[in-house]
C-alpha cells in the first residue's frame, strides 16, 4: 500500500454549536446553561462581562482575544467553571479554559485511508507511554511490526495527572497531561505519514465523578427516569444533549483528523434508539470512510457490518481463550465455564458465542444471531485494558497461563479472519501488571481505594479482608509505574513472533478478506477447535488450535499450503499448544 501524499497546507477545523470559537482575532464564547439565570465570561487579566442570554438556554458573547486567552464561565452563585466543551485546558478540570485556534497546525499528510481488512489494531494508553510525544517516538517501531493501526484510550481531560480515561469530565479537551492539542495533532500526523490509521477510544454514557459541572448548568444533561452503572443516564432524547455528543464524536474525526472511534459501553446509551441515531448522525457528518467500533454488552448484530457501525469489540471469543488458558469462572467469564472450546468454535465460525441465549452472569438472554455478518464485523483479542486492568492484581496473561499456550492463543486471534487487535506490551511479551490508576483529590481517592477492594470481595481470593487489603492503591503513583510495559525478560523473541505472524496475515488473509465468510468450524477437543472460512478469492483458510497439555490426532485438509505455525507438527497430530494455519487456493 502506498503512503499518503504529503499535503502541506491542508487544514481542518469543525465549527459547533458549544464552546469557544476562534476567528481571525475574534473569538465566540457559547454556553447551554438552561439552569441559570445569567452567565458571565471571565477572560484572564480582563473584567468580567456579562454574556447575552438567547433562546433554549443558551448564553453566548464575542470577545477580541487570542489563541491561548484563558476563560472561565461564572454562574449567578459566583462560581466559576471551565467551558463543558473547553479545547484545552491549563491547571487541570477545575482550572482555565483555553482559546485555541483549530487552524494553527499545519497538517503535513493526508488521512491514512487504510481499508478495514487491513487493521491491525495496538490498543495503547498513551500516559503509560510517555504522553502524546512519547507514543509518536513509537509509531515508526509499530509500522515495522505489521500493527496498521493504533487505539488510543480516552484521552479527554480527567481528574489528576493519571488516569485509565473513562473519568473524563470535559470531553473536547485533550488531557493535559499528555500534551497539548498541536503534540495530538503531530501524532496522528506522524502516524498518517507512516500508513497507520489513528483511532479513538469515546465515552458517551458517564462522566467521571470529579469536575463535572452540567449539573449546576445544564442537569437536563441527565434523566432520572434510566439509570446506568454510573447513575442517572444522559438524556439523548433531549436535542442538546445527542448533539454534544454527535459533535464530539465529529470533531475528534473532523478537526483532529482520528479515522475511527470506538465508543465504550454502548448498552448505557440509553434509550436504545439514541445509539443507531447517534452512529447516523457521525456518518452523515463526515466526508470520508471512517471506523465506528462498539463495546456492547447487548451483542446486537443488527447494529454491525456497517449499518451504521463497522463492528464490536468481540468480548466472547475473549472469555472463551482466557477460560481455556486459564481455568478461571468466576463473575462474566462463568457463562464460558461449560463446553469452552464449542463456543470458541461458535465465535469463530459466526462471531458471537450468546446470540439469545441466557447468560448466568446477567441472569437474562443476550445477543442476536450474527452469523450472517462478515468476519471483520468482529475485533477479537486476547487481551485489553479491561480484562487485565478490571483483575484486582492486574495480571497480564503471561503470569496466568503457560507461554506456548498463550503464542497459541495469540496466533489464533492475529490469523482468523476477525479484525485483530493488540493490547500495548503484548508484542514485547511484557509481564508487567496493567492496573488501574486514579489521581484523585484525597477524599474521593479513599472512596474510590475502598469500593475498589470491596469489589473483589465476591471472588474467592480475596475473601480474606487481609488479602484485599493488597489490592494496589488506585492513588498511588507506583501504582501507575508500575503498570508501564516491561519487556520480556525470558529470552523470546516477541517482536520477532508477532512480526512473523503478521506478515503472514498481510500476504495470505488480509488482502482476500472482502468477501469472506466461515465455512465451518468446531470443537476437536476439551481445549482445541478446528475452523476453515472462504475467503474472497475463492480460496479457503483452514486454522487448528489446540490450547491444552496433550496432543491430539489430526490431519491438515488435503491440498493445503501451511503458511504459520507456532511450532512444528508430526504427520497426523496437532501437537499440545499450537496454531497451525494453511490455505488452499482458489
Amino acid at each position: 500500500m502506498k503512503r499518503p501524499r504529503k499535503t502541506p497546507s491542508l487544514q481542518h477545523s469543525h465549527a459547533m454549536r458549544f464552546g469557544a470559537e476562534y476567528h481571525a482575532g475574534t473569538t465566540r464564547f457559547r454556553l447551554w446553561a438552561p439552569a441559570c439565570a445569567s452567565v458571565t465570561l471571565r477572560l484572564d487579566g480582563e473584567p468580567d462581562r456579562p454574556m447575552q442570554p438567547q433562546p433554549g438556554g443558551w448564553f453566548a458573547t464575542e470577545r477580541a482575544c487570542r489563541p491561548g486567552a484563558r476563560y472561565r464561565f461564572v454562574l449567578p452563585d459566583g462560581l466559576a467553571i471551565p467551558d463543558p466543551a473547553s479545547r484545552a485546558q491549563s491547571g487541570g478540570l477545575h482550572g482555565w479554559s483555553v482559546v485555541v485556534d483549530p487552524h494553527a497546525y499545519r497538517w503535513q499528510h493526508a488521512a491514512a485511508a487504510r481499508p478495514w481488512h487491513e487493521a491491525v489494531i495496538w490498543e495503547a494508553h498513551a500516559g503509560l507511554l510517555g504522553g502524546f510525544d512519547g507514543l509518536r517516538a513509537r509509531l515508526p517501531e509499530l509500522a515495522a511490526l505489521g500493527i496498521t493501526a493504533i487505539e488510543l484510550m480516552p484521552i479527554a481531560a480527567f481528574p489528576g495527572a493519571r488516569n485509565w480515561g473513562y473519568d473524563g469530565a470535559l470531553a473536547f479537551a485533550p488531557a493535559e497531561a499528555y500534551g497539548p492539542p498541536a503534540s495530538l495533532k503531530a501524532l496522528i500526523d506522524a502516524a498518517h505519514g507512516l500508513g497507520l490509521a489513528m483511532l479513538l477510544d469515546v465515552v458517551y454514557n458517564h462522566f467521571g465523578p470529579d469536575g463535572n459541572y452540567l449539573h449546576r448548568t445544564a442537569p437536563q444533561f441527565f434523566t432520572h427516569d434510566r439509570k446506568t452503572a454510573w447513575g442517572d443516564a444522559l438524556d439523548f432524547t433531549r436535542p442538546e444533549v445527542a448533539e454534544f455528543f454527535t459533535q464530539n464524536a465529529l470533531y475528534w474525526l473532523n478537526e483532529y483528523r482520528f479515522d475511527g472511534l470506538r465508543l465504550d459501553a454502548v448498552q448505557a446509551i440509553l434509550p436504545p434508539p439514541a445509539l443507531p441515531a447517534l452512529g447516523r448522525a457521525i456518518r452523515a457528518g463526515v466526508g470520508r470512510p471512517v471506523q465506528l467500533i462498539l463495546e456492547n454488552e447487548r451483542n446486537q448484530a443488527e447494529l454491525l457490518g456497517g449499518h451504521p457501525f463497522t463492528a464490536q469489540w468481540n468480548d466472547d471469543l475473549h472469555h472463551c481463550l482466557h477460560v481455556l488458558l486459564t481455568g478461571e469462572t468466576e463473575a462474566y467469564y462463568a457463562d464460558y465455564a461449560e463446553a469452552p472450546a464449542e463456543r470458541l468454535a461458535r465465535c469463530l465460525r459466526e462471531g458471537f458465542a450468546y446470540q439469545g441465549e441466557m447468560s448466568v452472569n446477567l441472569g437474562h438472554r443476550r445477543g442476536t444471531p450474527s452469523g450472517q455478518l462478515p468476519p471483520t464485523a468482529f475485533v477479537s483479542f486476547t487481551q485489553n485494558h479491561d480484562h487485565v486492568g478490571n483483575r484486582a492484581m492486574g495480571e497480564r496473561l503471561l503470569s496466568l497461563a503457560e507461554p506456548e499456550a498463550v503464542r497459541a492463543a495469540m496466533a489464533l486471534v492475529l490469523l482468523c479472519p476477525q479484525i485483530p487487535m493488540l493490547f500495548m506490551g503484548e508484542e514485547i511479551g511484557s509481564r508487567s501488571p496493567f492496573l488501574f490508576f486514579t489521581d484523585h483529590p484525597p477524599e474521593l481517592a479513599e472512596a474510590v481505594r475502598r469500593g475498589r477492594r470491596a469489589e473483589f470481595a465476591r471472588f474467592a481470593a480475596f475473601a480474606d479482608p487481609s488479602r484485599r487489603a493488597s489490592i494496589p492503591d488506585p492513588n498511588a503513583e507506583s501504582t501507575f509505574t508500575a503498570s508501564i510495559p516491561a519487556p520480556a525478560a525470558d529470552g523470546f523473541d516477541w517482536p520477532g513472533f508477532i512480526r512473523t505472524l503478521l506478515a503472514a496475515r498481510a500476504a495470505h488473509i488480509a488482502p482476500h478478506l472482502p468477501g469472506s465468510h466461515a465455512i465451518a468450524a468446531a470443537a476437536l477437543g476439551p481445549a482445541a477447535v478446528a475452523a476453515c472460512w472462504q475467503l474472497g478469492d475463492g480460496s479457503t483458510l483452514h486454522l487448528a488450535c489446540n490450547l491444552g497439555p496433550v496432543t491430539l490426532p489430526w490431519q491438515p485438509p488435503p491440498g493445503v499450503t501451511p503458511i504459520a505455525a507456532t511450532s512444528g507438527a508430526a504427520a497426523g497430530s496437532l501437537p499440545a499448544r499450537t496454531t497451525l494455519a494453511w490455505r488452499r487456493s482458489p
